[in-house]
Protein backbone atom coordinates (compact mmCIF):
# COMPACT_ATOMS: atom_id res chain seq x y z
CA UNK A 1 0.00 0.00 0.00
CA UNK A 2 0.96 3.25 -0.87
CA UNK A 3 2.42 5.46 2.29
CA UNK A 4 -0.16 7.45 3.71
CA UNK A 5 0.42 11.37 4.63
CA UNK A 6 0.17 11.68 8.26
CA UNK A 7 -2.94 13.63 8.69
CA UNK A 8 -4.36 10.04 5.95
CA UNK A 9 -2.69 7.80 8.49
CA UNK A 10 -4.33 9.07 11.49
CA UNK A 11 -7.53 9.13 9.76
CA UNK A 12 -7.66 5.93 8.64
CA UNK A 13 -6.37 4.39 12.33
CA UNK A 14 -8.74 6.35 13.59
CA UNK A 15 -11.64 4.29 12.17
CA UNK A 16 -9.17 0.94 11.10
CA UNK A 17 -8.94 -0.05 15.05
CA UNK A 18 -6.85 -3.20 14.33
CA UNK A 19 -5.82 -4.85 11.47
CA UNK A 20 -8.61 -7.79 11.89
CA UNK A 21 -11.38 -6.34 9.33
CA UNK A 22 -13.89 -8.37 11.71
CA UNK A 23 -12.78 -6.07 14.63
CA UNK A 24 -13.42 -2.67 12.58
CA UNK A 25 -15.19 0.33 13.83
CA UNK A 26 -17.05 0.90 10.66
CA UNK A 27 -18.66 4.26 10.41
CA UNK A 28 -22.84 4.15 9.71
CA UNK A 29 -23.99 4.11 6.29
CA UNK A 30 -25.90 7.61 6.04
CA UNK A 31 -29.84 7.17 6.24
CA UNK A 32 -30.52 8.58 3.11
CA UNK A 33 -28.69 5.82 1.67
CA UNK A 34 -29.00 2.68 3.67
CA UNK A 35 -32.28 1.37 1.45
CA UNK A 36 -30.24 1.02 -1.72
CA UNK A 37 -27.12 -0.03 0.67
CA UNK A 38 -29.35 -3.10 2.02
CA UNK A 39 -30.52 -4.07 -1.33
CA UNK A 40 -27.16 -5.17 -1.96
CA UNK A 41 -27.10 -9.13 -1.09
CA UNK A 42 -24.82 -11.76 -1.31
CA UNK A 43 -27.71 -14.40 -1.88
CA UNK A 44 -28.68 -12.19 -5.64
CA UNK A 45 -24.80 -12.10 -6.37
CA UNK A 46 -24.70 -15.48 -6.22
CA UNK A 47 -27.73 -16.75 -8.00
CA UNK A 48 -27.19 -13.91 -10.41
CA UNK A 49 -23.54 -15.43 -11.22
CA UNK A 50 -24.32 -19.44 -10.97
CA UNK A 51 -26.79 -17.93 -14.20
CA UNK A 52 -24.06 -15.90 -15.86
CA UNK A 53 -20.97 -18.54 -15.57
CA UNK A 54 -23.04 -21.45 -16.19
CA UNK A 55 -22.44 -24.04 -18.80
CA UNK A 56 -25.65 -22.74 -20.66
CA UNK A 57 -23.56 -19.50 -21.71
CA UNK A 58 -21.00 -21.40 -23.00
CA UNK A 59 -18.36 -18.67 -21.50
CA UNK A 60 -19.72 -15.36 -23.30
CA UNK A 61 -17.69 -15.30 -26.41
CA UNK A 62 -18.27 -12.30 -28.29
CA UNK A 63 -20.43 -12.82 -31.47
CA UNK A 64 -21.33 -15.80 -30.16
CA UNK A 65 -24.84 -17.20 -28.53
CA UNK A 66 -23.65 -16.89 -24.97
CA UNK A 67 -22.84 -13.99 -24.93
CA UNK A 68 -25.90 -12.68 -26.70
CA UNK A 69 -27.62 -14.07 -24.21
CA UNK A 70 -25.48 -13.06 -20.97
CA UNK A 71 -26.33 -9.31 -23.19
CA UNK A 72 -30.46 -9.78 -23.56
CA UNK A 73 -30.47 -11.08 -19.56
CA UNK A 74 -28.23 -7.42 -18.41
CA UNK A 75 -31.09 -5.24 -20.66
CA UNK A 76 -33.94 -7.31 -18.86
CA UNK A 77 -32.24 -6.99 -15.25
CA UNK A 78 -31.65 -3.19 -15.81
CA UNK A 79 -35.13 -2.81 -17.45
CA UNK A 80 -36.25 -4.11 -14.14
CA UNK A 81 -34.80 -2.39 -11.91
CA UNK A 82 -36.26 0.61 -13.62
CA UNK A 83 -33.17 2.28 -14.91
CA UNK A 84 -34.01 4.05 -18.40
CA UNK A 85 -32.35 3.39 -21.49
CA UNK A 86 -29.20 5.51 -22.63
CA UNK A 87 -29.35 4.61 -25.99
CA UNK A 88 -31.33 4.78 -29.19
CA UNK A 89 -31.47 2.36 -32.00
CA UNK A 90 -31.71 3.14 -36.00
CA UNK A 91 -35.04 4.45 -35.51
CA UNK A 92 -34.25 6.87 -32.58
CA UNK A 93 -36.24 4.64 -30.42
CA UNK A 94 -34.86 4.57 -26.56
CA UNK A 95 -32.43 1.29 -26.57
CA UNK A 96 -30.95 -0.68 -23.72
CA UNK A 97 -28.00 -1.50 -26.55
CA UNK A 98 -25.29 0.90 -27.72
CA UNK A 99 -24.22 -1.45 -31.20
CA UNK A 100 -20.74 -2.70 -31.44
CA UNK A 101 -19.85 -3.48 -34.62
CA UNK A 102 -16.70 -6.15 -34.96
CA UNK A 103 -14.61 -7.49 -37.66
CA UNK A 104 -13.52 -11.50 -36.45
CA UNK A 105 -10.38 -12.23 -37.97
CA UNK A 106 -7.82 -15.68 -37.91
CA UNK A 107 -3.65 -14.33 -38.73
CA UNK A 108 -2.46 -17.12 -40.95
CA UNK A 109 0.74 -17.37 -39.30
CA UNK A 110 2.40 -19.68 -41.91
CA UNK A 111 1.86 -16.39 -44.59
CA UNK A 112 2.04 -13.50 -42.82
CA UNK A 113 6.15 -12.57 -42.85
CA UNK A 114 8.48 -9.32 -42.31
CA UNK A 115 10.91 -8.66 -44.74
CA UNK A 116 14.15 -6.93 -44.16
CA UNK A 117 16.35 -5.44 -46.53
CA UNK A 118 19.78 -3.74 -45.69
CA UNK A 119 21.76 -2.70 -48.88
CA UNK A 120 21.28 -6.14 -50.85
CA UNK A 121 21.17 -8.34 -48.04
CA UNK A 122 17.47 -9.94 -47.23
CA UNK A 123 16.28 -11.47 -44.27
CA UNK A 124 12.86 -12.76 -43.67
CA UNK A 125 10.80 -13.92 -40.47
CA UNK A 126 7.19 -15.39 -39.98
CA UNK A 127 5.82 -16.39 -36.00
CA UNK A 128 6.75 -16.84 -33.77
CA UNK A 129 9.22 -14.83 -34.56
CA UNK A 130 7.05 -11.72 -35.52
CA UNK A 131 3.65 -11.97 -33.90
CA UNK A 132 0.34 -10.15 -34.52
CA UNK A 133 -2.36 -9.77 -37.11
CA UNK A 134 -4.11 -6.84 -38.74
CA UNK A 135 -8.34 -6.67 -39.38
CA UNK A 136 -7.46 -6.21 -42.98
CA UNK A 137 -4.79 -8.34 -45.36
CA UNK A 138 -2.54 -5.48 -46.01
CA UNK A 139 1.33 -5.66 -47.37
CA UNK A 140 2.82 -2.95 -46.46
CA UNK A 141 6.95 -1.65 -47.37
CA UNK A 142 8.71 1.39 -46.80
CA UNK A 143 12.25 3.07 -44.62
CA UNK A 144 12.66 1.60 -41.28
CA UNK A 145 13.43 3.95 -38.57
CA UNK A 146 13.86 4.10 -34.55
CA UNK A 147 11.54 5.87 -32.18
CA UNK A 148 13.09 4.71 -28.92
CA UNK A 149 9.80 4.20 -27.02
CA UNK A 150 7.58 5.57 -29.28
CA UNK A 151 6.14 8.45 -26.71
CA UNK A 152 5.30 11.68 -27.06
CA UNK A 153 4.71 13.75 -23.79
CA UNK A 154 4.71 17.26 -23.24
CA UNK A 155 3.42 17.30 -19.96
CA UNK A 156 6.28 14.96 -19.02
CA UNK A 157 8.64 16.85 -21.15
CA UNK A 158 9.52 13.87 -23.43
CA UNK A 159 9.23 13.40 -27.13
CA UNK A 160 10.91 10.71 -28.86
CA UNK A 161 9.87 11.95 -32.17
CA UNK A 162 11.29 15.38 -32.11
CA UNK A 163 12.98 16.30 -35.58
CA UNK A 164 11.73 12.92 -36.55
CA UNK A 165 10.59 12.47 -39.95
CA UNK A 166 8.79 9.31 -39.99
CA UNK A 167 5.85 9.67 -43.12
CA UNK A 168 5.83 7.06 -45.02
CA UNK A 169 7.59 4.76 -42.62
CA UNK A 170 7.86 1.83 -40.64
CA UNK A 171 8.71 2.39 -36.84
CA UNK A 172 10.24 0.21 -34.58
CA UNK A 173 10.07 1.15 -30.39
CA UNK A 174 10.92 -0.48 -27.46
CA UNK A 175 8.08 -1.69 -25.38
CA UNK A 176 6.78 -0.21 -21.61
CA UNK A 177 8.82 3.14 -21.35
CA UNK A 178 11.86 5.28 -19.90
CA UNK A 179 13.19 4.44 -16.11
CA UNK A 180 10.52 2.57 -15.36
CA UNK A 181 12.34 0.76 -12.03
CA UNK A 182 13.51 4.43 -10.89
CA UNK A 183 10.95 5.61 -8.33
CA UNK A 184 11.60 9.53 -8.79
CA UNK A 185 10.84 8.72 -12.71
CA UNK A 186 8.65 11.44 -13.68
CA UNK A 187 6.70 8.67 -15.73
CA UNK A 188 5.17 7.93 -12.48
CA UNK A 189 7.65 6.48 -10.58
CA UNK A 190 8.02 2.62 -11.38
CA UNK A 191 4.60 2.12 -12.13
CA UNK A 192 3.19 2.44 -15.86
CA UNK A 193 1.84 5.77 -17.32
CA UNK A 194 -1.16 5.84 -20.07
CA UNK A 195 2.00 6.47 -22.67
CA UNK A 196 3.86 2.94 -22.11
CA UNK A 197 0.78 1.03 -23.62
CA UNK A 198 1.13 -0.16 -27.42
CA UNK A 199 -2.09 1.18 -28.91
CA UNK A 200 -0.81 5.02 -27.59
CA UNK A 201 2.43 4.24 -29.24
CA UNK A 202 0.91 3.23 -32.40
CA UNK A 203 -1.91 5.87 -32.56
CA UNK A 204 1.37 8.33 -32.28
CA UNK A 205 2.94 6.40 -34.45
CA UNK A 206 0.34 7.14 -36.60
CA UNK A 207 -0.52 10.58 -35.65
CA UNK A 208 3.29 11.63 -37.23
CA UNK A 209 2.75 9.59 -40.34
CA UNK A 210 3.86 5.67 -39.93
CA UNK A 211 2.61 2.91 -41.88
CA UNK A 212 3.07 0.49 -39.15
CA UNK A 213 4.43 -0.23 -35.72
CA UNK A 214 7.41 -2.78 -35.38
CA UNK A 215 7.71 -3.14 -31.13
CA UNK A 216 10.36 -5.71 -29.36
CA UNK A 217 11.11 -5.82 -25.58
CA UNK A 218 13.21 -3.35 -23.91
CA UNK A 219 17.02 -4.92 -24.52
CA UNK A 220 17.74 -3.95 -20.86
CA UNK A 221 14.52 -5.99 -19.34
CA UNK A 222 14.17 -6.77 -15.55
CA UNK A 223 11.00 -8.79 -16.28
CA UNK A 224 9.22 -10.87 -18.63
CA UNK A 225 8.80 -9.17 -22.49
CA UNK A 226 4.35 -8.71 -22.80
CA UNK A 227 4.53 -11.81 -25.15
CA UNK A 228 5.99 -13.75 -22.34
CA UNK A 229 4.27 -12.23 -19.56
CA UNK A 230 1.18 -13.36 -21.87
CA UNK A 231 2.03 -16.94 -22.09
CA UNK A 232 2.63 -17.26 -18.85
CA UNK A 233 -0.80 -17.85 -18.23
CA UNK A 234 -1.70 -20.57 -20.18
CA UNK A 235 -5.31 -21.32 -19.83
CA UNK A 236 -7.09 -20.01 -23.17
CA UNK A 237 -3.60 -18.35 -24.47
CA UNK A 238 -2.55 -21.74 -25.27
CA UNK A 239 -5.44 -22.62 -27.09
CA UNK A 240 -5.35 -24.65 -30.36
CA UNK A 241 -6.72 -23.46 -32.57
CA UNK A 242 -5.73 -19.89 -31.00
CA UNK A 243 -8.72 -17.66 -29.83
CA UNK A 244 -9.58 -14.81 -32.97
CA UNK A 245 -9.10 -11.72 -33.22
CA UNK A 246 -11.34 -8.83 -33.02
CA UNK A 247 -11.31 -5.15 -34.48
CA UNK A 248 -13.81 -2.58 -34.56
CA UNK A 249 -14.36 -1.17 -38.08
CA UNK A 250 -14.29 2.07 -37.66
CA UNK A 251 -11.37 2.07 -35.08
CA UNK A 252 -9.00 5.12 -34.79
CA UNK A 253 -6.40 3.20 -35.27
CA UNK A 254 -5.70 2.11 -38.63
CA UNK A 255 -2.16 0.95 -38.97
CA UNK A 256 -0.89 -2.77 -37.89
CA UNK A 257 1.40 -3.26 -34.87
CA UNK A 258 3.38 -6.29 -34.11
CA UNK A 259 5.67 -7.77 -31.84
CA UNK A 260 9.40 -8.90 -32.77
CA UNK A 261 12.02 -11.12 -31.05
CA UNK A 262 14.80 -10.27 -29.49
CA UNK A 263 17.01 -11.25 -31.93
CA UNK A 264 14.63 -9.70 -34.87
CA UNK A 265 14.76 -6.31 -33.13
CA UNK A 266 18.71 -6.55 -33.08
CA UNK A 267 18.66 -7.58 -36.80
CA UNK A 268 16.47 -4.26 -37.70
CA UNK A 269 18.71 -2.00 -35.43
CA UNK A 270 21.96 -3.15 -37.49
CA UNK A 271 22.20 0.38 -38.71
CA UNK A 272 21.21 2.18 -35.46
CA UNK A 273 25.21 2.71 -34.67
CA UNK A 274 25.03 0.90 -30.82
CA UNK A 275 23.49 -1.97 -29.86
CA UNK A 276 19.81 -2.12 -28.69
CA UNK A 277 20.64 -2.32 -24.83
CA UNK A 278 23.19 0.43 -25.40
CA UNK A 279 20.32 2.59 -27.24
CA UNK A 280 18.06 1.66 -24.05
CA UNK A 281 20.67 3.08 -21.63
CA UNK A 282 21.41 5.99 -22.85
CA UNK A 283 17.75 7.09 -22.91
CA UNK A 284 17.38 5.96 -19.47
CA UNK A 285 20.19 8.07 -18.41
CA UNK A 286 19.11 11.18 -18.40
CA UNK A 287 15.96 11.20 -20.68
CA UNK A 288 17.44 12.02 -23.93
CA UNK A 289 15.91 10.48 -27.12
CA UNK A 290 17.91 8.28 -29.50
CA UNK A 291 15.78 8.34 -32.32
CA UNK A 292 16.94 8.43 -35.97
CA UNK A 293 16.85 6.94 -39.28
CA UNK A 294 18.52 3.39 -39.86
CA UNK A 295 20.03 3.91 -43.48
CA UNK A 296 19.89 1.51 -46.10
CA UNK A 297 16.94 -0.16 -44.22
CA UNK A 298 13.67 -0.92 -45.36
CA UNK A 299 10.68 -3.44 -44.02
CA UNK A 300 7.89 -5.10 -45.81
CA UNK A 301 5.18 -6.64 -44.12
CA UNK A 302 3.01 -9.07 -45.41
CA UNK A 303 -0.66 -9.79 -43.64
CA UNK A 304 -3.09 -12.15 -44.32
CA UNK A 305 -5.95 -13.83 -42.77
CA UNK A 306 -7.48 -17.42 -43.36
CA UNK A 307 -10.84 -16.08 -42.49
CA UNK A 308 -12.57 -12.90 -41.93
CA UNK A 309 -16.17 -11.80 -40.85
CA UNK A 310 -18.30 -9.47 -39.70
CA UNK A 311 -20.69 -8.89 -36.55
CA UNK A 312 -22.79 -7.15 -34.42
CA UNK A 313 -22.05 -7.72 -30.36
CA UNK A 314 -23.23 -4.31 -27.76
CA UNK A 315 -22.73 -2.42 -24.82
CA UNK A 316 -25.72 -2.80 -22.32
CA UNK A 317 -26.43 0.70 -21.54
CA UNK A 318 -28.81 1.71 -18.57
CA UNK A 319 -29.15 5.58 -17.14
CA UNK A 320 -30.49 6.97 -13.59
CA UNK A 321 -31.06 10.20 -14.51
CA UNK A 322 -29.58 12.96 -11.68
CA UNK A 323 -31.75 14.24 -8.97
CA UNK A 324 -30.60 17.62 -9.42
CA UNK A 325 -31.55 19.53 -12.59
CA UNK A 326 -28.22 21.62 -12.09
CA UNK A 327 -25.67 18.76 -12.25
CA UNK A 328 -27.95 16.46 -14.06
CA UNK A 329 -25.90 16.43 -17.19
CA UNK A 330 -22.97 15.48 -15.45
CA UNK A 331 -21.87 11.66 -15.01
CA UNK A 332 -20.82 8.62 -13.08
CA UNK A 333 -19.99 5.82 -15.22
CA UNK A 334 -20.37 2.29 -12.69
CA UNK A 335 -19.09 -0.51 -15.64
CA UNK A 336 -18.10 -4.06 -16.10
CA UNK A 337 -17.65 -6.05 -19.42
CA UNK A 338 -19.85 -9.43 -20.25
CA UNK A 339 -17.98 -11.32 -22.30
CA UNK A 340 -15.07 -14.02 -21.87
CA UNK A 341 -13.49 -16.38 -24.22
CA UNK A 342 -15.99 -18.94 -25.28
CA UNK A 343 -15.80 -22.83 -25.61
CA UNK A 344 -13.84 -24.89 -27.88
CA UNK A 345 -16.41 -27.55 -27.60
CA UNK A 346 -15.27 -29.91 -24.51
CA UNK A 347 -14.02 -27.07 -22.57
CA UNK A 348 -15.61 -23.78 -21.12
CA UNK A 349 -14.33 -20.60 -19.87
CA UNK A 350 -16.90 -19.54 -17.74
CA UNK A 351 -15.39 -16.80 -16.73
CA UNK A 352 -17.26 -16.08 -13.21
CA UNK A 353 -14.42 -14.03 -12.01
CA UNK A 354 -13.65 -12.47 -15.34
CA UNK A 355 -15.94 -10.81 -15.64
CA UNK A 356 -19.45 -12.56 -14.69
CA UNK A 357 -18.76 -11.16 -11.27
CA UNK A 358 -18.00 -7.77 -12.67
CA UNK A 359 -21.37 -7.89 -14.51
CA UNK A 360 -23.23 -9.16 -11.43
CA UNK A 361 -22.02 -6.32 -9.55
CA UNK A 362 -23.41 -3.61 -11.87
CA UNK A 363 -26.32 -5.56 -12.16
CA UNK A 364 -27.05 -5.46 -8.30
CA UNK A 365 -25.90 -1.36 -8.44
CA UNK A 366 -28.41 -0.73 -10.75
CA UNK A 367 -30.65 -2.47 -8.41
CA UNK A 368 -29.64 -0.57 -5.52
CA UNK A 369 -29.97 2.94 -6.83
CA UNK A 370 -33.09 2.06 -7.88
CA UNK A 371 -34.36 0.77 -5.06
CA UNK A 372 -32.75 3.98 -2.99
CA UNK A 373 -35.97 6.56 -2.75
CA UNK A 374 -33.39 9.33 -2.57
CA UNK A 375 -31.13 9.86 -6.10
CA UNK A 376 -27.99 11.66 -6.56
CA UNK A 377 -27.47 14.88 -7.78
CA UNK A 378 -25.60 13.46 -10.79
CA UNK A 379 -26.58 10.79 -13.37
CA UNK A 380 -25.46 7.08 -13.23
CA UNK A 381 -24.63 5.98 -16.29
CA UNK A 382 -24.61 1.56 -16.30
CA UNK A 383 -22.43 0.55 -18.78
CA UNK A 384 -21.83 -4.03 -19.50
CA UNK A 385 -19.29 -3.27 -22.39
CA UNK A 386 -18.83 -5.97 -25.08
CA UNK A 387 -15.37 -7.52 -26.36
CA UNK A 388 -13.11 -6.24 -23.76
CA UNK A 389 -11.27 -10.10 -23.42
CA UNK A 390 -10.57 -9.29 -27.49
CA UNK A 391 -8.92 -5.71 -26.37
CA UNK A 392 -11.49 -3.60 -24.60
CA UNK A 393 -13.45 -2.85 -27.68
CA UNK A 394 -16.53 -1.86 -26.55
CA UNK A 395 -15.47 0.58 -24.08
CA UNK A 396 -12.78 1.88 -26.63
CA UNK A 397 -15.94 2.20 -29.02
CA UNK A 398 -17.96 4.29 -26.27
CA UNK A 399 -14.71 6.32 -25.69
CA UNK A 400 -15.04 7.29 -29.40
CA UNK A 401 -18.77 7.29 -29.55
CA UNK A 402 -19.69 8.71 -26.23
CA UNK A 403 -23.35 8.44 -25.26
CA UNK A 404 -23.06 11.33 -22.48
CA UNK A 405 -20.06 14.28 -22.75
CA UNK A 406 -17.01 12.86 -21.58
CA UNK A 407 -15.95 16.56 -20.91
CA UNK A 408 -18.90 16.20 -17.72
CA UNK A 409 -18.13 12.63 -16.82
CA UNK A 410 -16.66 13.03 -13.09
CA UNK A 411 -15.80 9.57 -12.41
CA UNK A 412 -15.79 6.10 -13.63
CA UNK A 413 -15.99 2.83 -11.78
CA UNK A 414 -14.73 -0.24 -13.54
CA UNK A 415 -15.37 -3.60 -12.23
CA UNK A 416 -13.53 -6.40 -13.22
CA UNK A 417 -12.73 -9.43 -11.08
CA UNK A 418 -14.25 -8.64 -8.04
CA UNK A 419 -14.60 -12.07 -6.63
CA UNK A 420 -11.64 -13.94 -5.58
CA UNK A 421 -9.05 -13.93 -3.48
CA UNK A 422 -5.62 -13.40 -4.83
CA UNK A 423 -3.27 -15.62 -5.27
CA UNK A 424 0.34 -16.61 -6.81
CA UNK A 425 0.15 -18.08 -10.53
CA UNK A 426 2.43 -18.59 -13.12
CA UNK A 427 1.85 -15.21 -14.49
CA UNK A 428 2.57 -13.02 -11.30
CA UNK A 429 5.42 -15.38 -9.73
CA UNK A 430 8.38 -13.41 -9.68
CA UNK A 431 6.71 -10.19 -10.40
CA UNK A 432 4.61 -8.73 -8.00
CA UNK A 433 4.53 -9.88 -3.58
CA UNK A 434 0.98 -11.17 -2.91
CA UNK A 435 -0.01 -10.39 0.68
CA UNK A 436 -0.35 -13.43 2.84
CA UNK A 437 -4.24 -13.11 3.73
CA UNK A 438 -6.02 -11.34 0.51
CA UNK A 439 -10.26 -12.83 2.04
CA UNK A 440 -10.54 -9.18 2.63
CA UNK A 441 -8.50 -7.19 0.28
CA UNK A 442 -9.26 -4.84 -3.02
CA UNK A 443 -6.90 -3.75 -5.48
CA UNK A 444 -7.49 -0.08 -6.38
CA UNK A 445 -6.27 0.30 -10.15
CA UNK A 446 -5.62 4.06 -11.42
CA UNK A 447 -5.31 6.03 -8.40
CA UNK A 448 -2.25 7.51 -9.23
CA UNK A 449 -4.16 9.55 -11.94
CA UNK A 450 -6.74 10.79 -9.76
CA UNK A 451 -5.81 11.15 -5.95
CA UNK A 452 -8.97 12.75 -5.09
CA UNK A 453 -10.95 9.91 -6.18
CA UNK A 454 -8.72 7.61 -3.89
CA UNK A 455 -9.36 10.40 -1.56
CA UNK A 456 -13.40 9.80 -1.83
CA UNK A 457 -13.11 5.79 -1.99
CA UNK A 458 -11.08 5.75 1.17
CA UNK A 459 -13.56 7.98 2.90
CA UNK A 460 -16.48 5.30 2.06
CA UNK A 461 -14.47 2.40 2.84
CA UNK A 462 -15.26 3.44 6.36
CA UNK A 463 -18.44 1.98 6.66
CA UNK A 464 -16.84 -1.06 4.64
CA UNK A 465 -13.32 -2.27 5.89
CA UNK A 466 -11.97 -3.79 3.22
CA UNK A 467 -8.11 -3.77 3.08
CA UNK A 468 -7.11 -1.44 -0.19
CA UNK A 469 -4.03 -1.87 -2.03
CA UNK A 470 -2.54 0.15 -4.78
CA UNK A 471 0.70 -1.76 -5.62
CA UNK A 472 -0.44 -2.48 -8.98
CA UNK A 473 -0.79 1.47 -9.50
CA UNK A 474 3.39 1.03 -8.90
CA UNK A 475 4.50 -2.06 -10.72
CA UNK A 476 5.42 -2.61 -14.53
CA UNK A 477 5.92 -6.34 -15.33
CA UNK A 478 2.20 -7.28 -15.83
CA UNK A 479 0.89 -4.20 -17.56
CA UNK A 480 -1.91 -4.40 -15.29
CA UNK A 481 -3.32 -0.23 -15.84
CA UNK A 482 -4.21 -1.01 -19.16
CA UNK A 483 -5.82 -4.14 -19.22
CA UNK A 484 -9.49 -3.22 -18.40
CA UNK A 485 -12.26 -1.03 -19.70
CA UNK A 486 -11.51 2.64 -17.36
CA UNK A 487 -8.24 3.13 -19.36
CA UNK A 488 -10.27 4.22 -22.50
CA UNK A 489 -11.67 6.57 -20.51
CA UNK A 490 -8.23 7.66 -18.83
CA UNK A 491 -7.51 8.38 -22.33
CA UNK A 492 -9.51 11.07 -22.54
CA UNK A 493 -9.01 12.42 -19.30
CA UNK A 494 -12.09 10.73 -16.93
CA UNK A 495 -11.06 10.22 -13.34
CA UNK A 496 -11.88 6.57 -13.46
CA UNK A 497 -10.27 3.25 -10.89
CA UNK A 498 -10.75 -0.85 -11.35
CA UNK A 499 -12.02 -2.13 -8.65
CA UNK A 500 -10.14 -5.73 -8.73
CA UNK A 501 -9.18 -8.62 -6.68
CA UNK A 502 -6.04 -9.77 -8.33
CA UNK A 503 -4.86 -12.86 -10.43
CA UNK A 504 -5.15 -16.55 -9.41
CA UNK A 505 -4.45 -19.68 -11.05
CA UNK A 506 -7.70 -20.13 -12.61
CA UNK A 507 -7.20 -17.07 -14.28
CA UNK A 508 -8.71 -17.33 -18.33
CA UNK A 509 -8.48 -21.05 -17.41
CA UNK A 510 -11.65 -23.27 -17.40
CA UNK A 511 -11.71 -23.75 -13.65
CA UNK A 512 -12.84 -20.20 -13.28
CA UNK A 513 -16.48 -21.22 -12.00
CA UNK A 514 -18.74 -19.20 -10.04
CA UNK A 515 -18.13 -22.30 -6.50
CA UNK A 516 -14.28 -20.61 -6.27
CA UNK A 517 -15.69 -16.88 -5.66
CA UNK A 518 -15.90 -15.06 -1.88
CA UNK A 519 -18.90 -13.63 -2.24
CA UNK A 520 -18.60 -12.27 1.24
CA UNK A 521 -16.00 -10.08 -0.40
CA UNK A 522 -17.74 -9.51 -3.29
CA UNK A 523 -20.48 -8.05 -1.72
CA UNK A 524 -18.54 -6.13 0.79
CA UNK A 525 -16.80 -4.73 -2.79
CA UNK A 526 -20.32 -4.04 -4.30
CA UNK A 527 -21.24 -2.01 -1.32
CA UNK A 528 -18.40 0.11 -1.40
CA UNK A 529 -18.58 0.86 -5.20
CA UNK A 530 -22.65 2.06 -4.02
CA UNK A 531 -21.09 4.46 -1.40
CA UNK A 532 -18.29 5.73 -3.87
CA UNK A 533 -20.43 6.24 -6.09
CA UNK A 534 -22.87 8.69 -4.12
CA UNK A 535 -20.19 10.41 -3.24
CA UNK A 536 -18.93 10.83 -6.67
CA UNK A 537 -22.90 11.92 -7.47
CA UNK A 538 -23.02 14.23 -5.14
CA UNK A 539 -19.89 16.03 -3.89
CA UNK A 540 -19.77 19.77 -4.26
CA UNK A 541 -16.36 19.26 -6.66
CA UNK A 542 -16.12 15.96 -8.08
CA UNK A 543 -12.75 14.19 -8.25
CA UNK A 544 -9.96 15.89 -10.39
CA UNK A 545 -7.87 14.62 -12.80
CA UNK A 546 -4.21 14.50 -13.11
CA UNK A 547 -2.67 13.90 -16.88
CA UNK A 548 1.03 13.47 -15.91
CA UNK A 549 1.14 11.63 -12.35
CA UNK A 550 4.89 11.87 -10.97
CA UNK A 551 7.13 9.14 -9.44
CA UNK A 552 7.08 9.09 -5.47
Amino acid sequence: MRKATWGVALGMLAWCGTANAGEQKLAPVPATQSAGYDKIREVDLRADLTFIASDALLGRMSLQPGDDAAVQWIAAEFAKAGLQPAATDANGAPSWYQPVPLIEYRPNPAANALTLHIGSTEQSWKAPDMLGGFRDDIDVAGPLTFAGYGITAPGLGYDDYKNLDVRGKIVLVFEHEPQENDPASRFNGTGNTRHATNRVKALNAQAHGALALLVMAEPNRTHPSNLERYNRIGGSAKRVPPLPGQALPDDELRIPVLTVSDAVGGALLAKAGMTPQALQTAIDSNLAPQSRALAETTIALHLENTARSRGMSANVVGLLPGSDPALAPETIIISAHHDHDGSNGPEIWHGADDNGSGTVGVVALARAFMTNPVKPKRSILFAVFAAEERGLLGSYFMAMHPLRPLATTRAMINFDMIGRNEEPSDQTTGLIEIPKDTTNRLNLIGATYSPDFDRSVRVANRSIGLDLDDRFDHENALNVFFRSDQFPFVLKDVPAMWFNTGFHPDYHHTTDTADRINYVKMTKIVKLAYLAAWRFGTEASPPAFVSDPAGR
